[in-house]
C-alpha cells in the first residue's frame, strides 16, 4: 500500500531520523509510538503529503488515497455542519453530475452512431464508479458517522464557525470518517473526545477496512486496536510486530539482550588485548599478535546508547482534613435558559478517587468548579470541609499564565517551600528539560502550555486534587510519572478524564454526568463503568420485549422456571462454553512453555562461550526469533480466543437473566 524508503527528515540542524525505511500493508493496524519530539507527527506529515522530507521518498499507488487528521488547527466556517459532512461525498456528487450530463447528451445522438456507443460506455464506467459510493447510504452514514461522535440533530444545520475546537476537531474526523480513504493517519484522535465518542471511534476503527496508521498517549486505544509498533528514540527506529503493551515487554527485553551480548563482547576485547599487551614484544608470537589486531579492528563493535533515566516524583504528606471533604446539598446550575443538572446531592470524603466521565457539555467540567468553591451553585448549597486545601487543574488555566515569565518562574512562584528544591525534578518528569525551563511561556505550543500549568498545580501544597483532562498533552512516560505519584497520594482526588489505562489503577469509583439525566455513582474504576454501561445497554432490547407469562400469582411455577433456566443455562454452557475454556486454558500453558524456552535461549545466549562463537550465537538467535513468533502468534490466539470467551459468557448470562 505504501513504502516508506531511506527517509530523513531534519528539523533545523537536528536530524529526526535517517535511513527509514518501512511498509505500510493493506488493512494495517500501526501505531507510532516514542517520546514527545522524537518526530511522529512530523513523519506523519510526511505520508500526508504537507511537508517535504530531506532525503528519501514515499512510494504509493496511483489511486491510493491518504487522509490525516492533525493533533489540532482546524477551523472551520461559512456553512452548516451537515454541508461540511456531506462535502466527504463530492466526488460522488461529481459522478452524478458527469452521469446526468452525458445522459442529456445521448438524447441528441443517433443510437447507431459511435458517438452515441461511446459516450454509454463512459456513462457505464462512470455509474460502476459510483456503485463504490452506494448513493442511497450517504444520508444515513452521515447521521451515524455525526452521532456516533456525540453530535445531536439539532446540530446537523448549525454553522461550523459556532462550534468550539474541540467540536472542530470532531467535525474534521466525521469528514475523514466518510471520505474512507485507503490510509488513514490519526495524530492523536482521542484529546477531543469523551468516553462515549471515544468507545464508538474504537469500534469505528476496529471495523475499518483500510490501513490505520495512530499516534496516541491512550494505552487502552493502542492495546485494542493496532497490531503493529514503530517505536521513535534518538534519531532510529525500531519495528515490533505487536501492541503497545507488546512494544514495552519486548524492547526491554532486546534491551536485556543487548546489555548481555554487549558485557560478552567486551570480555572477549578485554581477553584479546591483554593477549596482545602480553607478547606484543615476542618476536616468536609477532603474527599471531597482527592477527589479532586485525582481528579487534574488524570487529562489528555493539554500541550501548545510555538509558534514558526515569524521573519520579512523590507528593508531600497532604495535611490532614475534616472527613468530608466537600458536600452538594440540593444543588443546580443553569446558565440562562439551560439547566446543567438540578437537585443533585452529593459528598466527598477524605481518601476518595473518584474518576468523573460523560459525554461533552454534560455537566463533568462545571461540576469541577462547583466542588471547588470556583463558582457558586445557582440553587442549593456547598460545603467545604475544614482544613480543606484544593488544587484545580484546567484546560482554562494554561490560558491564564504570565506570557513574559519564564516556565521556571512560573512553576516557582507557585511553589510551596518544601516543593521549591523538586520543581526542576518535576519540570522534567513533564518534558521540560535542560535549557527548556528558562524559555518563556509567551513561546511555548498549547500542549506546553497545558503542561506548565499542570506542574504548577502540582507544586501547591493541597488535600484535594481535582483534574480536568490532565493527560491530553502528557507523553506515556509522564502519564505513568503523575500515575505513580497520584497512586501514592493520601489525599483525596477528583480527575475528569476518558484515559482508561491511566484512570484504572488510580480510582474506585466513577461518577457519570448524562444530558437531561441525574448524575450517577459507580463503585468501581472506568473498565468497570463500562462494563455495567455495556450490561444495561445489552439489557435495554429484553426490557423493551413483549412481556413474558405472568407468574407472579404462583410463586411455585417461579421457581421452577427458574430452576429450569438454570439447568438449561448449565447444559449450554457445558456444551459451549466448557471446550473455549478448556482451549484457553491449553493456549496459557503453551504460553508458559514458549516464555520459559524464551528466556532459558536468553541466558544461553549470554554466555561468553555462546557469544564468542559466531555459528552457535547465529543458532541460538534464529531458535530465540523461532520461539518468539510461536509466542506473539500464542498470544495473538489467546486475545482472541479470550474475547471469545467473554462474548459467550456474556451471552450465556443475558440469557439467564
Amino acid at each position: 500500500m505504501l513504502a516508506i524508503q531511506q527517509l530523513r527528515v531534519e528539523v533545523g540542524a537536528r536530524v529526526l531520523f535517517d535511513g527509514l525505511s518501512f511498509v505500510l500493508a493493506r488493512e494495517d493496524r500501526i501505531s507510532f509510538a516514542g517520546p514527545n519530539g522524537a518526530g511522529k507527527s512530523t513523519l506523519m506529515k510526511c505520508i500526508a503529503g504537507v511537508i517535504e522530507p530531506n532525503g528519501g521518498r514515499i512510494a504509493k499507488p496511483k489511486e491510493c488515497r491518504i487522509g490525516y487528521l492533525p493533533q489540532d488547527g482546524i477551523h472551520l466556517t461559512g456553512h452548516s455542519l451537515w454541508e461540511e459532512a456531506e462535502s466527504a461525498f463530492a466526488e460522488a456528487k461529481g459522478l452524478q453530475r458527469e452521469i446526468d450530463k452525458h445522459s442529456h447528451e445521448l438524447e441528441s445522438l443517433d443510437p447507431r452512431s459511435a458517438s452515441y456507443s461511446d459516450l454509454l460506455q463512459e456513462i457505464g464506467e462512470l455509474e460502476l464508479k459510483l456503485e463504490h459510493f452506494d448513493p442511497t447510504r450517504i444520508k444515513p452514514r452521515i447521521e451515524s458517522i455525526l452521532e456516533g461522535l456525540g453530535f445531536q440533530r439539532d446540530d446537523f444545520l448549525r454553522d461550523c464557525g459556532e462550534f468550539s475546537g474541540g467540536w472542530q476537531m470532531r467535525i474534521a474526523m466525521a469528514r475523514l470518517f466518510l471520505q474512507e480513504p485507503d490510509v488513514l493517519l490519526l495524530d492523536e484522535p482521542t484529546n477531543h473526545l469523551d468516553v462515549d465518542a471515544q468507545r464508538w471511534m474504537e469500534s469505528f476503527l476496529c471495523d475499518y477496512r483500510g490501513t490505520i496508521a495512530i499516534i496516541s498517549h491512550d494505552r487502552s486505544l493502542l492495546d485494542e486496536l493496532t497490531t503493529r509498533t514503530i517505536a521513535f528514540e534518538r534519531g532510529q527506529a525500531a519495528e515490533y510486530a505487536g501492541n503497545y503493551s507488546f512494544f514495552v515487554r519486548e524492547s526491554a527485553l532486546r534491551r536485556e539482550i543487548l546489555e548481555k551480548q554487549y558485557r560478552a563482547q567486551q570480555r572477549e576485547i578485554e581477553k584479546t588485548e591483554r593477549w596482545i599487551n602480553r607478547f606484543r614484544a615476542k618476536n616468536t608470537k609477532a603474527s599471531q599478535v597482527q592477527s589479532r589486531i586485525k582481528q579487534l579492528e574488524k570487529m562489528e563493535r555493539i554500541e550501548l546508547e545510555e538509558e534514558e533515566v526515569t524521573m519520579n516524583f512523590t507528593f508531600p504528606p497532604p495535611p490532614p482534613s475534616a472527613h468530608c471533604v466537600a458536600k452538594l446539598e440540593g444543588s443546580a446550575q443553569r446558565y440562562g435558559e439551560l439547566t446543567v443538572f438540578e437537585n443533585f446531592d452529593f459528598e466527598i470524603t477524605r481518601g476518595q478517587k473518584i474518576a468523573v466521565v460523560g459525554p461533552n457539555g454534560a455537566g463533568k467540567s462545571t461540576f469541577c468548579r462547583l466542588i471547588t468553591g470556583e463558582e457558586p451553585p445557582t440553587d442549593g448549597i456547598l460545603e467545604l470541609g475544614s482544613k480543606v486545601f484544593p488544587s484545580f487543574f484546567s484546560q482554562t488555566h494554561a490560558d491564564e499564565l504570565e506570557p513574559g515569565h519564564t516556565v521556571l518562574r512560573t512553576v516557582e512562584e507557585a511553589a510551596s517551600r518544601e516543593n521549591m528544591a523538586h520543581v526542576r525534578n518535576l519540570l522534567g518528569c513533564f518534558l521540560f528539560r535542560g535549557d527548556d525551563v528558562f524559555k518563556e511561556v509567551g513561546v511555548l505550543s498549547g500542549g506546553e502550555r497545558s503542561r506548565v500549568a499542570l506542574v504548577r498545580m502540582l507544586v501547591r501544597p493541597a488535600n484535594f486534587l481535582i483534574l480536568d483532562e490532565p493527560t491530553n498533552h502528557l507523553d506515556m512516560q509522564s502519564q505513568e510519572v503523575l500515575q505513580n505519584a497520584l497512586n501514592h497520594y493520601s489525599g483525596t482526588i477528583i480527575i475528569v478524564s476518558h484515559n482508561r489505562s491511566f484512570l484504572d489503577p488510580v480510582v474506585e469509583r466513577t461518577l457519570e454526568f448524562r444530558q437531561e439525566q441525574p448524575p450517577r455513582l459507580y463503585y468501581g474504576n472506568l473498565s468497570y463503568y463500562l462494563d455495567k454501561v455495556a450490561e444495561e445497554e445489552r439489557r435495554e432490547p429484553r426490557q423493551n420485549a413483549e412481556p413474558g407469562p405472568d407468574t407472579s400469582g404462583d410463586g411455585s411455577v417461579n421457581r421452577r422456571e427458574q430452576r429450569r433456566r438454570e439447568a438449561e443455562a448449565r447444559q449450554q454452557r457445558n456444551r459451549v462454553l466448557k471446550p473455549l475454556e478448556e482451549r484457553l486454558e491449553k493456549l496459557e500453558s503453551s504460553i508458559t512453555e514458549f516464555e520459559s524456552a524464551k528466556k532459558t535461549l536468553t541466558e544461553h545466549m549470554s554466555r561468553p562461550e555462546v557469544a564468542g562463537d559466531t555459528e552457535e550465537l547465529r543458532k541460538t538467535s534464529n531458535a530465540f526469533q523461532s520461539v518468539s513468533d510461536q509466542l506473539e502468534k500464542a498470544y495473538s490466539d489467546w486475545s482472541e480466543l479470550s474475547n471469545e470467551v467473554e462474548t459467550m459468557r456474556s451471552k450465556l448470562e443475558a440469557a439467564r437473566l
